[in-house]
């Protein structure tokens, strides 16, 4: 796919596939076209050529309501939880939006929070969340009624090493147990080569690298994308 805004080409020719019931990373540098991709991926961004595909079905010019229903699911930067609302509210709401009935919804947001281990939140007010308790509910929302793929924007930005690594796991669980495809989009580079199969890199729009955690962390092209061409002349 790409996408260009006015003269500004955001990503040029990128190809990205992501399978259930594994983790993918998405890495780069600020202004690499991270956050474009994940927007075209979720439905907010439209291609400007180039095709998304869900089980072979074009869906690329779906809006993200749309996407959402057909289990594309997203996480954002910002948490973007309802801040008058509880936790369980917060969860809730999202069911019903998918069609759901309140009370069913109501069921799944339990059972959600149960599993992540965070039901003690429930009645928590969404405005006075910690912070990794609230993107723990981030994530929760975005898993109401199993999505078939999760893409995770920037979930660790924040977090202590700690508790980086305390999400690193719930990915993975998010994977196994569920059967969930994720797409993880980080800066901490280090947690996204912890939990992925495979990792994409992206430099000014363009994919210059993708591997495993080997191909990554050898490839000198990644290295000039995160430090220049000249760091060891340096």
């Amino acid at each position: 796919m790409s996408v260009a805004f006015g003269g500004f080409t955001a990503l040029s020719d990128v190809t990205l596939t992501i399978t259930p019931g594994t983790v993918h990373g998405l890495i780069g540098p600020n202004g690499a076209g991270k956050t474009t991709m994940v927007n075209v991926l979720t439905g907010f961004q439209a291609p400007t050529s180039g095709r998304v595909t869900l089980s072979g079905q074009d869906v690329g010019t779906l809006p993200a309501h749309a996407l959402r229903r057909q289990g594309v699911a997203r996480t954002f930067q910002a948490g973007r939880l309802f801040g008058g609302l509880d936790v369980l509210d917060n969860l809730a709401v999202t069911g019903v939006g998918l069609g759901h009935s309140r009370h069913a919804s109501e069921v799944e947001a339990l059972r959600l929070l149960e599993w992540m281990g965070v039901s003690h939140l429930a009645e928590q007010p969404a405005a006075g969340l910690p912070y990794t308790d609230e993107r723990r509910v981030g994530i929760a929302r975005a898993l109401m009624f199993a999505p078939q793929f999760l893409l995770l924007d920037e979930p660790a930005a924040g977090m202590s090493e700690e508790e980086a690594a305390d999400l690193a796991g719930l990915i993975r669980r998010v994977a196994t147990d569920l059967g969930t495809g994720v797409l993880l989009i980080e800066h901490n580079v280090a947690l996204v080569l912890s939990v992925t199969s495979h990792v994409y890199v992206l430099d000014a729009g363009r994919l210059i690298e993708e591997g495993d955690r080997g191909v990554i962390t050898a490839s000198q092209r990644v290295r000039d994308a995160y430090f220049g061409a000249d760091q060891e002349a340096a």
